[in-house]
C-alpha cells in the first residue's frame, strides 16, 4: 500500500493538499487494483483555484498570443517525449486498449500544436461605417476565467481540447478531472509544471462532481464553463450558471444513427460501424449508437456485422495489449447496459451474437453485442448505451431512416453508407446533426467544429470555431 501514488492539486504554480486533506481512492476497472489516491476537493480548494486564475488572467492576456502559444508547444513536446509513461497511465485508469491510448496521447500534443498554430490567427474585424469620419474595429478579447470540467472516457485529450484554446486566447483555466480518471491530468501537469507556466494560468483541482464540480461551476468568479458529460449533469450545470449569467460550452450526449442504404460497400459499412462501435470499449458519445439498414441488404449486413462484432476480443488491457476492447468504466456503467440489453430481448429484439456480461474474472466487462428486431420503442433505440452494443432496425427506403434518426433527443453525429451522391448529400441536407461522416468511421478532426444540437449540447469544440468560443467581441466605434 505504501508505494500508491498520492496526488496533489496543482494551485497557483505549486502542487498542494486539498484544505480538508481528504483522498479518494482512483482503482482499476479491469482488475479493481488501488492505483492512486487524489484529493477531494471542496468549496476551499476552488476558491484558491479561481481566485489564482483570476489574479494571473490580466497578466497573461497581455502577454503576445505568440508567447503563450509557445507554453503549448512545450508542453506538446513533453508529452510526446512521455507518451509510453502516459499511455500506461491512461489504460490502467480508464480501461483504454493500449493502441486507442498511445493515440490520444501523440493527438493530444498534436492539438496543443495545431491550438498554438492561431496565435497569428485570431482576427478581428474592420466594419463600414455610416458615418463621415468614423471607424469601427471588432476585437477579439478572452472571456477571463475558464472552467474546464473533464469526461472520463478520452480525459488526456480533453486537457488539451479545452486548455488549449483557452490559454492562447488570453484566458486563465481551472480544470477538474474526472473522479474516474485522474491519475493522466496529473501526470499532464507535472510536466506542464516544467515549461514554466506563469504561475495561476493553469490550475488543477479533483474531486466529485457533487462537491468540487459543483463549487467550481457555480463560482462568480468564473467566466466560461466548458463540461464535456451526460445531459444530467450538463443540465445541473446550466442552473448553477443562470445563477451568475455565466457563458456555458457543453458536449453532452449522443445517440448516433448509422444510416445503411442497398447500394453500399457491405464490407467498408460493416468494418466502420464496427469500429465506431466498440473504440473505447463502445464507450464513446461519437460511437454509432443504432443502425437503420435498407430491407434489401438487411439479411447480409446482419450477418456480416455479427460475425466483425464476435470476432472482437476484449479482456484486460494491461495484462493483454492485443484485446480489440477492455471494461466500462465502472459498475454502474456494466449495469446499465446489461439492464438495456435485457429490456430489449424482454421486447422481443434477437440478439445475433453477445448479450451478456463477459465472465473473464474481474473487471466490468460485457460481450460485444447485436440485437436485431429492433423497434423504435426499444430504449436501445433512443438512449444513450454507452456500451459495445449495437442494435439494428430495418427500414424500406432513406426516407423512413432520416425519419427515425430525427426523431432522437441528441443531435450530435451521425453516418450514412451509399454509392450515391445524391443519396449522401440529401442525408447531409435533412439529418439533424452536427456532423454526418459518409462512408467512413465516426471520428471528428481538430480542424473541424464538433457540435451538436438537442440534449447534445451548447457550443462546440475543434478549428476556429472551436477557438472563438474562448472569446468575446468588443467593437470600437472611433469617430475622428
Amino acid at each position: 500500500m505504501s508505494d500508491v501514488t498520492t496526488y496533489q492539486n496543482y494551485i497557483d504554480g505549486t502542487f498542494v493538499e486539498s484544505v480538508a486533506g481528504e483522498l479518494r481512492d482512483n482503482r482499476n476497472p479491469a482488475n479493481d487494483a488501488l492505483l492512486s489516491r487524489v484529493p477531494e476537493s471542496d468549496a476551499d480548494d476552488v476558491q484558491r483555484a479561481v481566485e489564482a486564475a483570476r489574479a494571473a488572467q490580466a497578466g497573461w492576456a497581455a502577454t503576445p498570443a505568440v508567447e503563450r502559444a509557445g507554453y503549448l508547444t512545450a508542453i506538446a513536446d513533453k508529452l510526446r517525449a512521455n507518451a509510453d509513461h502516459l499511455a500506461s497511465v491512461i489504460v490502467a485508469e480508464q480501461g483504454k486498449v493500449r493502441a486507442l491510448a498511445e493515440t490520444e496521447v501523440n493527438f493530444t500534443a498534436d492539438y496543443l500544436d495545431y491550438m498554438a498554430g492561431w496565435a497569428r490567427r485570431i482576427e478581428g474585424e474592420i466594419i463600414e461605417s455610416d458615418r463621415p469620419g468614423e471607424h469601427m474595429f471588432l476585437f477579439r478579447k478572452p472571456l477571463g476565467v475558464v472552467a474546464g470540467i473533464l469526461p472520463w472516457n478520452f480525459p488526456f485529450f480533453l486537457i488539451a481540447r479545452k486548455m488549449a484554446p483557452a490559454l492562447v486566447t488570453g484566458n486563465t483555466i481551472v480544470v477538474k478531472p474526472s473522479e474516474e480518471t485522474p491519475n493522466n491530468c496529473f501526470e499532464f501537469t507535472k510536466l506542464a509544471d516544467t515549461v514554466g507556466l506563469p504561475k495561476g494560468v493553469f490550475n488543477v483541482v479533483s474531486g466529485g462532481g457533487a462537491s468540487t464540480g459543483n463549487a467550481l461551476t457555480a463560482h462568480p468568479d468564473v467566466d466560461l464553463i466548458s463540461f464535456t458529460g451526460s445531459v444530467g449533469t450538463g443540465s445541473a450545470i446550466m442552473h448553477n450558471a443562470a445563477d451568475h449569467i455565466t457563458k456555458v460550452n457543453l458536449e453532452l450526449g449522443g445517440k448516433a444513427p448509422a444510416i445503411v442504404l442497398d447500394d453500399a460497400d457491405l464490407d467498408l459499412a460493416v468494418q466502420a460501424i464496427k469500429d465506431s462501435r466498440v473504440i473505447n470499449n463502445g464507450q464513446v458519445c461519437n460511437c454509432a449508437e443504432r443502425v437503420y439498414v435498407q430491407r434489401g441488404v438487411a439479411e447480409a449486413f446482419q450477418e456480416k456485422i455479427a460475425k466483425a462484432m464476435q470476432a472482437t476480443s476484449y479482456g484486460d488491457p494491461g495484462a493483454d495489449s492485443s484485446v480489440d476492447m477492455g471494461p466500462l468504466i465502472n459498475q454502474a456503467g456494466l449495469d446499465k447496459v446489461s439492464r438495456m440489453v435485457d429490456s430489449a430481448k424482454q421486447a422481443g429484439a434477437e440478439v445475433l451474437t453477445g448479450g451478456r456480461v463477459a465472465d473473464v474474472g474481474q473487471g466490468y466487462h460485457f460481450e460485444p453485442t447485436v440485437l436485431a428486431a429492433c423497434t423504435p420503442d426499444m430504449d436501445v433505440m433512443k438512449d444513450e448505451i454507452f456500451g459495445p452494443v449495437l442494435p439494428i432496425q430495418v427500414v424500406d427506403d432513406l426516407d423512413e431512416a432520416i425519419a427515425l434518426a430525427n426523431n432522437s433527443d441528441y443531435g450530435l453525429t451521425s453516418s450514412v453508407y451509399t454509392a450515391s451522391l445524391n443519396q449522401a448529400l440529401k442525408a447531409v441536407r435533412e439529418l439533424e446533426y452536427g456532423e454526418t461522416y459518409v462512408n467512413r468511421e465516426n471520428f471528428e478532426a481538430m480542424q473541424g467544429f464538433h457540435a451538436g444540437t438537442g440534449k447534445s449540447g451548447i457550443g462546440g469544440a475543434d478549428g476556429k470555431h472551436g477557438l472563438y468560443e474562448y472569446t468575446r467581441t468588443h467593437v470600437a466605434y472611433i469617430q475622428t
